[in-house]
């Protein structure tokens, strides 16, 4: 947790990825007078990895009980995974989360064949899947790597080798996306979905974004020449985007 401002945002990374992935953006909201926390997923980070589900309703409460915890209601800035867990958690507990920021959003199963979805899941087989993720991760940041790569890249390397955390990033990587989908038009919190034009997670990653904020009634906010992550590689474009969504929540 970090500042003391009334108004409290959640962070909240995808699969593979750690809490840390926002800490070029929680300062910046810090300063513009917010309360800011962030969170690892099951099985990533700080958490274990005795947990029975890793999906994205399983993420959505965890999302939901950690803001009545710490004394929510919430604006939820989800990357990923974690924005679909956001939305989620936005149409089942809307009392717990108030306004959404949503980082290359995953909300729906992409398109792609059987074989495609078979090859994914062989590559991240043992005993070459840790290697073939770490391998494909620069990807994610084209161009100029943000402030502290290197040492978040190794961050994120140790925590795929700590026990059962392997295990549960594959189980997690299997998640299906319907539950969100299924729910999505329910959310009516103030929301933005901030993506990056390289974002190689979908092959038109505007017609996405387009997409997903014509279900929410969202802002899209396009940010050229980044990835999968722009709270990482646009920390100051993402804390303006949350700013505004704090803003219509503080007019509500």
């Amino acid at each position: 947790m970090a500042g003391s401002g009334e108004s409290l945002v959640l962070c909240v990374p995808g699969v593979g990825e750690l809490r840390q992935s926002f800490r070029l953006l929680v300062p910046l909201l810090v300063e513009q007078g917010y309360r800011v926390a962030t969170m690892d997923m099951r099985g990533h980070g700080d958490s274990d990895a005795t947990f029975t589900s890793y999906d994205d309703v399983a993420l959505g409460t965890d999302i939901s009980a950690l803001i009545e915890e710490l004394g929510g209601p919430a604006v939820v800035v989800g990357n990923s995974m974690g924005a679909g867990a956001a939305v989620w958690a936005a149409a089942e507990a809307p009392q717990h989360v108030v306004g959404l920021a949503l980082l290359g959003p995953f909300v729906r199963d992409p398109d792609g064949g059987t074989l495609q979805r078979l090859a994914f899941r062989l590559s991240m087989r043992r005993p070459w899947g840790r290697a073939a993720f770490l391998s494909f991760y620069p990807r994610w940041f084209p161009g100029t790597k943000p402030e502290g790569y290197d040492e978040h890249l190794a961050r994120v390397r140790d925590n795929l080798g700590r026990p059962g955390h392997w295990k549960a990033f594959v189980r997690t990587t299997r998640t299906s996306h319907a539950p969100v989908a299924a729910r999505i038009t329910e959310v009516t919190a103030p929301a933005v979905v901030v993506m990056g034009s390289e974002d190689l997670d979908w092959p038109d990653p505007a017609a996405e974004a387009a997409w997903v904020a014509e279900q929410l009634g969202a802002e899209v906010v396009m940010v050229p020449g980044v990835g999968h992550y722009p709270q990482a590689q646009a920390p100051v474009a993402t804390a303006a985007a949350v700013t505004r969504v704090l803003d219509a929540v503080e007019r509500a």
